[in-house]
């Protein structure tokens, strides 16, 4: 269902449309499609505001359909992911999702530099360009700038310390990439190794001056 159709289903609950009067199969119907072409998780406050209907009800809504889903009999399931909800394949179903996917385009993964140096700012969060060098023992400007460019890493400010050096933290595209709810669950040490064991052969260049650091330090 595209959006336009979203917003045809979205019109039937005016504003001014009493709770009582929509039906609850009507009301999760409309939810159901907002969540479905909602490219970042979808809260249940902003779902509540689109389609003026209480957050109270549209919340127990979502959590009825998250049940139904999750029954054995579905594919799919809704969860929530970064403060939202969201539509995602179940994780028993990913393999064979991922050889389709495989068979469609060449998959994009992170180097193992990359992904080491994501868990370290995920974990140690903020933390600024030479703590990474320190901790890695190598340079990892473009390291940054791969994840910088991919938005799932952001500055944070200044360090106030000698030089002033940038901070780093991760974002909420990255709670989406890895479908995480918050950063309470974030994936273990042994699950960032995991994924390291799928990074492309090809390392990312790990030498240069951390992005825009040299200048930003001298002032």
């Amino acid at each position: 269902m595209d959006a336009p159709e979203v917003l045809e289903q979205a019109e039937l609950l005016p504003p001014e449309t009493p709770a009582a009067a929509v039906g609850a199969g009507q009301l999760r119907a409309v939810i159901e499609a907002i969540v479905y072409v909602s490219e970042e998780p979808a809260s249940a406050a902003q779902i509540a505001g689109a389609i003026g209907q209480p957050e109270d009800r549209v919340k127990q809504a979502l959590e009825e359909m998250a049940a139904e889903y999750d029954r054995a009999s579905h594919g799919i399931m809704i969860r929530q992911v970064a403060g939202g909800y969201q539509m995602t394949t179940k994780p028993e179903h990913h393999e064979a999702v991922r050889a389709f996917v495989k068979r469609l385009k060449r998959p994009l993964k992170l180097s193992l530099p990359a992904l080491e140096t994501l868990a370290m700012i995920a974990y140690k969060q903020p933390i600024t360009a030479p703590e990474i060098q320190e901790i890695r023992g190598v340079h990892g400007a473009s390291v940054l700038k791969t994840l910088l460019e991919r938005n799932l890493i952001t500055t944070a400010g200044r360090k106030q310390v000698v030089g002033r050096p940038i901070l780093y933290r991760t974002t909420k595209d990255f709670l989406v990439q890895f479908g995480l709810r918050d950063l309470g669950e974030l994936p273990t040490l042994k699950e960032f190794e995991d994924l390291g064991r799928l990074a492309l052969s090809d390392p990312e260049p790990d030498s240069a001056p951390p992005p825009h650091e040299t200048s930003d330090n001298q002032e």
